[in-house]
């Protein structure tokens, strides 16, 4: 496949106005899209291939706050100073503080070259929240795309992951299996398996999940906006499928 470039995020990051670094024309249909999906069902892959096929900006939250953890506290907005200070103390950021951070960074959703959300919203309240910014700005949605996969294939999808004790590279016992004699010729040392990846934490993140996303995906298709996905397949399949089912949700 192929498409642009990596968009220049540094406007989403830093909360400041600014211009998408691209050199091709904006696309006939942008589209304002929101990305949903469990951990271990390939979100990231997909929203890579949506992003350059679409040419929608990818505006994920998780990029912020980590983009903020490098930052000194007075680079940092009111907003994300408080989402740090939360973080640091190992509270959750209220949902008024996420909408807070995504409604200082408005002027990305209004970009002409739609956009991508990925990690945002995670709740009702703040999908009804950020149905009040887009209505502010005078736009909407045009779909939310749902990944879908059963929760064991995901269990042994994640399950399966190794981490060397040296150099943090991953390796999968079925995906991508270490050298059963130097297993990282990199980091040189043993392989683990971290405590989030034991069978258990897996299943209990999924219930987290589940109980978080299905009334937020009970409100999308209320909307009739909801494009759910099987992730059964290969990236590449998986993305065909994405494009069917979003030539046929919206004629694009």
């Amino acid at each position: 496949m192929s498409g642009p470039e990596r968009v220049e995020k540094g406007s989403w990051l830093q909360g400041q106005p600014g211009k998408c670094l691209r050199n091709e024309p904006y696309p006939h249909q942008p589209l304002r899209m929101v990305l949903l999906g469990p951990p271990g069902v390939g979100k990231g892959t997909q929203a890579s291939f949506i992003s350059e096929w679409y040419q929608a900006c990818q505006l994920s939250t998780g990029d912020v706050f980590r983009a903020a953890r490098c930052c000194k506290a007075e680079e940092l907005s009111p907003v994300l100073k408080l989402a740090m200070e939360k973080m640091d103390r190992g509270d959750l950021v209220s949902d008024d503080t996420v909408i807070d951070m995504v409604r200082e960074r408005s002027h990305c959703l209004t970009c002409q070259y739609g956009f991508l959300l990925d990690g945002f919203p995670r709740t009702r309240a703040q999908a009804e929240a950020l149905d009040g910014v887009l209505l502010d700005l005078g736009l909407s949605l045009d779909a939310v795309i749902s990944y879908t996969l059963d929760d064991e294939e995901i269990v042994r999808r994640l399950s399966g992951r190794l981490t060397c004790l040296a150099c943090n590279r991953t390796f999968h016992t079925v995906f991508n299996p270490p050298d059963p004699v130097q297993p990282c010729a990199q980091g040189g040392c043993d392989l683990y398996q971290r405590d989030d990846d034991q069978p258990e934490a897996i299943r209990t993140r999924l219930k987290n999940y589940h109980a978080a996303t299905e009334p937020l995906e009970a409100y999308y298709a209320e909307q009739g906006l909801l494009v759910s996905i099987a992730a059964d397949a290969p990236p590449d399949a998986v993305f065909k499928r994405t494009q069917d089912a979003l030539a046929k949700a919206l004629r694009v």
